[in-house]
């Protein structure tokens, strides 16, 4: 099950408009959409290995850009938004990001950029709060910047070696992951 979804992901990976989707995703996951880029990033740097660095930098362009985007949302339509805040849970999450802007404002951005944290939020909660444009700009390059060049460099290391790695054990890793988050989820639910 696993393998067969691992190779259709790399074929769509080699595809020759994957450049564009990839640019696409990451503009979009800046400012609204839940996947993050690094979904389509990685596998795109499996398939060519060569092409790491241009992959990272689509990414990092793309979702610098999406981030600009997410700041005008917040600057401009903070109202509108709101709803849909609220919609996917992430109310807390946004009364915790003005916390952090209070505190650490263009540092905060850097962090949101590089980690795992919805960057959606700290883009529009950027605008929201009026953080300086150019700080936030600059803080956005070097913290996704950094994220997806980690990424690409990490991948593209392995290159065809890892990626017959992970043919060989895909269906391993994927049950392994699957009941890891199955038992998570129990031990967050009853605990």
């Amino acid at each position: 099950m696993f393998k067969r979804l691992y190779n259709l992901v790399l074929s769509w990976a080699e595809h020759p408009k994957a450049s564009r989707y990839l640019l696409g995703l990451s503009f979009a996951e800046s400012s609204f959409f839940p996947i993050p880029p690094d979904v389509m990033l990685a596998p795109m740097c499996l398939a060519k290995p060569s092409n790491s660095f241009h992959f990272a930098m689509l990414t990092t362009l793309g979702s610098v850009f999406g981030g600009m985007f997410g700041y005008f949302i917040g600057w401009y339509s903070f109202d509108l938004v709101e709803p849909l805040i609220e919609t996917f849970h992430y109310t807390d999450k946004i009364e915790l990001v003005k916390t952090w802007f209070a505190d650490w404002g263009f540092w905060a951005i850097l962090i949101a950029g590089f980690s795992p944290i919805p960057y959606k939020l700290f883009t529009i909660a950027a605008g929201m709060l009026g953080m300086m444009f150019i700080p936030f700009v600059l803080a956005s390059i070097v913290g996704r910047g950094a994220r997806f060049y980690l990424v690409a460099f990490l991948v593209s290391l392995g290159g065809e070696n890892l990626r017959n790695k992970l043919n060989d054990y895909v269906e391993m890793i994927g049950w392994v992951t699957t009941i890891v988050i199955v038992l998570g989820l129990l031990v967050y639910k009853f605990y």
